[in-house]
C-alpha cells in the first residue's frame, strides 16, 4: 500500500502499473526520481521531505572551503561567497558560513520577486562581485527562471573574480562543458562538485580537474538522513491515520573521538570531503557502490 524509499528508487509505470501502492514518501529532498505527472493521473499520493538534510550539505559545503583555505585556494575571512538558490539549503549555507566572517552575496530571483526581498542580488552580480559561487537550486527546464544549465558559457565569461564554482544542486545546473573551458582558460580558480550531469557515468575529465569531486553524497549524514526518516515515516502515518510515537536518531560517534580545540580541524574531524574526493578520484566506476555503502558522518559532536 505504501513505499519508502531515497534516491536510488524511480517511481512511475513500469514499477507500479497494476500495483495498489496508494503512497510514496521519498526519504529526500530531490523527487526527481518520480515521475510525478504519471502519479498524479493515478491518484498516488507522494510525498518528499524538504530541507531535510540541508544542514548536512552546509556542512559539506562549509568543510570544503575550509579544506581550500587551508590548501591556500581561498582566503576565508575575506571572501565574498555567492550563494544561488536561498531555500532550505541555501539558507543553511548562510548560516554555517557565519562563523567566518565572509560577505554573503544572496541570489534568488523567484524569491525576490514574490516576497519583495531587497537583499538579494542578480546572478550577473554575483558573477562580478564574488570569490565563491555556490549552487542550491532545483534543477528545471521550463518556466521564467529555468535552472538548467543556468551556469553556461556566457556565465563563465562573465566572471571577474576568477571564483571556486560549487555545485551540490543538481548535474544540470551547471553545463560542464562550458566549466571544463573556464577551468582551463583561468575563470574559475577551482571547481568543487557533488551533483553531475549523467550520474553515474560522470565526466571523468571534470572529476580530474576539480579540487573537490564526490559521488553525490553532499546530504549524507547520518543526521540528515534520520532527519528524512522520521519526516517521510511522520508523512506516512498521516496519510493512512496511523498514530504515531516515535524518535529517530542517528548513530553516536565512536567513543574514541575527541573534539580538537582548533575550530576548523574539528569541523573536519567530524567530516573530511577531501576522503569522498580521493575514493571517487581512484575509481569513477564506484560512484554508485560509494553512495551505496556511505560511512558514518555526523554533523555535530554528541553531547
Amino acid at each position: 500500500d505504501a513505499i519508502i524509499i531515497r534516491t536510488r528508487t524511480k517511481c512511475g509505470y513500469r514499477l507500479l502499473d497494476g500495483t495498489s501502492v496508494k503512497m510514496i514518501a521519498t526519504a529526500t529532498i530531490g523527487f526527481d526520481h518520480f515521475d510525478t505527472t504519471w502519479l498524479d493521473k493515478q491518484k498516488i499520493h507522494w510525498v518528499n521531505c524538504p530541507g531535510c538534510n540541508a544542514a548536512s550539505v552546509a556542512q559539506y559545503i562549509r568543510n570544503s572551503l575550509i579544506v581550500l583555505h587551508k590548501n591556500n585556494i581561498l582566503d576565508l575571512a575575506s571572501a565574498n561567497i555567492g550563494i544561488v538558490g536561498f531555500g532550505h539549503v541555501g539558507s543553511a549555507v548562510a548560516k554555517a558560513l557565519g562563523e567566518f566572517g565572509c560577505k554573503l552575496w544572496l541570489c534568488d530571483p523567484p524569491r525576490e520577486e514574490q516576497e519583495h526581498l531587497s537583499n538579494f542580488h542578480t546572478l550577473q552580480t554575483l558573477a562580478e562581485q564574488c570569490d565563491v559561487i555556490t549552487f542550491h537550486t532545483p534543477l528545471t527546464s521550463s518556466g521564467r527562471y529555468a535552472t538548467r544549465y543556468m551556469a553556461d558559457e556566457r556565465f563563465f565569461q562573465s566572471l571577474t573574480q576568477k571564483p571556486v564554482i560549487i555545485n551540490a544542486a543538481r548535474g544540470g545546473v551547471i553545463k560542464e562543458s562550458a566549466l571544463l573551458a573556464a577551468l582551463e582558460t583561468g575563470h574559475v580558480r577551482a571547481a568543487v562538485i557533488d551533483t553531475w550531469e549523467n550520474e553515474p557515468r560522470i565526466s571523468e575529465e571534470l572529476l580530474d580537474k576539480a579540487v573537490i569531486a564526490t559521488p553525490h553524497i553532499a546530504g549524507y549524514s547520518a543526521d540528515g538522513k534520520a532527519t528524512a526518516t522520521r519526516m517521510a515515516l511522520e508523512a506516512v502515518c498521516r496519510h493512512f491515520g496511523i498514530a504515531h510515537n516515535f524518535k529517530i536518531v542517528p548513530p553516536k560517534l565512536p567513543s574514541d573521538m575527541q573534539p580538537s580545540g582548533d575550530a576548523f580541524a574539528r569541523h573536519l574531524q567530524l567530516y573530511n570531503p577531501r576522503n569522498d574526493s580521493d575514493a571517487l578520484k581512484a575509481d569513477v566506476s564506484a560512484f554508485e557502490h560509494l553512495r551505496g555503502h556511505y560511512p558514518l558522518r555526523r554533523e555535530l559532536w554528541d553531547q
